[in-house]
């Protein structure tokens, strides 16, 4: 790049609920962001739908709010384009018309699940695994593209006619931001399609047989930190801007949280959780319940991770104060938490899609233990609270034993990171140090980071460690341990009662 001019990195930000547009500059400090939400479409049970070209216009509505926003801030810059997105979510569109056959199947989304219990109880579990490193399951892409295929009018002839492509959530936009003349997804996002092998970093043509997918219908797969193409955002740039710097928003945050060394991880706050641990450059077979997926990939190299997600983590806290009204926003939840001593006796098992990993007892309800005449607002806040660091730990215990013993730090990022109870209860819990980073949008940052090594503004890891900015470390307090023990064991009982029950 021209170092005489200043460069300006917009992160796309493609999540569940909306789409951001993020404005770094190239010491990575963010000087702008705007967001526009998206519907989110629920057409029957277990059923969920985006409408991928809702997704895109919202892309470039957000694109051109940013540059109007923007204007007396930035200096005469050049600009690139930098994505990270929901991963999984499947997007199958006729390359003729550039039109989806239908909405977008969202990873959340379980009409796959028939289909994968078929392939479990046909014996298929092992192979996929061996191959993908993911467990057969509805939240990966392959599932909703076959039904896709099976269910929509003359979808499968159109496929095997070479005119259906199909992609996860970046790899349509970029085709749209090119105008079809780029069709790519990045290593992170093809490892959670449960069509990509992970040790031949290419598509599988067993899994795609396996799944009924043609070959033609799959993006070419990229590294990370690649240039994957340039666009004007419908004529929001005068000259086209390159695209670069491309990974799934988990993947963005164990970048962007700077956990480029081997026994490193991440938990991420979000509506739910997940929890990723950088495992170096073997991918090693997961253990029972968790994933093996492509952490990141630079600098010509592949770095591997698990990772498990837990479903409802700050979706509890909004659920506590949107449907039972107990507080008027969940930031308001520490205070009363905290005004009591202990939890009570008090347990909620958060399980009201199912529990993720390591359990994935997807037919489980969610449901409250303990509960006595003696039990407070504050005691049923601060067990909500706690579930979630108690789920936490479950994932990542399974994970450290896996990778030989603690874990170095755990990053933390989102907004209930702000809970000060929480992070402290959590390093307590997991009894490894919890590093809150300034970084509200640990994803964004981490494809800003992939931005700039695809086109040289850094050329190592250590120049980026730098600039990462710690605003707490939450230290396991060692006193607790007898106690915090006592607690964790209330919480696997309180598991073990709902999944035996079921």
């Amino acid at each position: 790049p021209n170092r005489q001019m200043k460069q300006y990195i917009i992160a796309i930000d493609q999540s569940t609920s909306s789409t951001k547009a993020l404005l770094f500059d190239e010491q990575c400090h963010m000087i702008g962001r705007t967001n526009v939400d998206h519907h989110q479409y629920y057409p029957q049970t277990g059923w969920v739908e985006h409408d991928a070209e809702e997704i895109y216009q919202n892309m470039v509505e957000a694109i051109r709010n940013l540059m109007e926003e923007g204007r007396g801030k930035m200096e005469e810059g050049a600009f690139s384009l930098a994505i990270t997105n929901q991963r999984e979510t499947a997007v199958v569109w006729n390359k003729q018309t550039g039109k989806p056959i239908a909405n977008a199947v969202v990873w959340q989304d379980t009409r796959g699940a028939e289909l994968c219990r078929e392939l479990k109880e046909l014996g298929y579990t092992r192979q996929v695994t061996a191959k993908s490193g993911l467990l057969i399951d509805p939240n990966f892409s392959a599932s909703g593209v076959k039904w896709l295929l099976d269910n929509i009018e003359g979808a499968k002839d159109a496929a095997n006619h070479g005119e259906l492509l199909m992609g996860t959530i970046e790899t349509w936009l970029i085709w749209k931001l090119t105008g079809g003349k780029s069709f790519a997804t990045d290593h992170t996002n093809a490892s959670r399609t449960m069509l990509f092998n992970i040790h031949t970093m290419d598509w599988d043509d067993d899994l795609l047989k396996l799944f009924g997918i043609p070959r033609s219908m799959m993006a070419d797969v990229l590294p990370c930190d690649a240039v994957y193409g340039e666009t004007t955002v419908e004529g929001i740039f005068p000259q086209p801007i390159p695209i670069a710097g491309v990974l799934g928003d988990s993947h963005g945050a164990l970048v962007g949280q700077m956990c480029f060394t081997k026994g490193s991880g991440k938990v991420t706050y979000g509506t739910g959780s997940s929890v990723m641990v950088n495992i170096g450059e073997e991918p090693q077979a997961a253990p029972d319940g968790l994933v093996t997926s492509v952490g990141f990939s630079a600098f010509g190299k592949v770095y591997y991770g698990f990772e498990g997600n837990i479903y409802s983590t700050g979706a509890t806290l909004k659920w506590i104060a949107d449907q039972l009204q107990l507080v008027g926003h969940p930031s308001e939840m520490e205070a009363l938490a905290t005004s009591v001593e202990d939890n009570g006796g008090v347990y909620i098992v958060p399980a009201f899609s199912g529990l993720g990993a390591p359990w994935w007892q997807s037919g489980v309800k969610g449901a409250v233990f303990g509960l006595t005449f003696a039990t407070t607002k504050a005691h049923f806040l601060r067990a909500a609270l706690e579930s979630i660091a108690y789920q936490i730990k479950d994932l990542v215990d399974v994970m450290a034993r896996a990778t030989g013993g603690r874990l170095s730090e755990i990053c933390a990022d989102g907004g209930p990171t702000k809970n000060k109870f929480l992070m402290q209860f959590q390093a307590d819990m997991l009894e490894t140090p919890v590093v809150c980073t300034e970084v509200d949008d640990a994803s964004a940052l981490g494809a800003v980071i992939m931005n700039g090594f695809a086109r040289g503004l850094w050329k190592s890891f250590d120049e980026v460690i730098g600039l990462r900015k710690v605003t707490d470390i939450y230290r396991p307090n060692s006193q607790c341990s007898k106690l915090n023990a006592q607690l964790y064991k209330g919480w696997r009982d309180a598991v073990n009662q709902l999944i035996s029950k079921h």
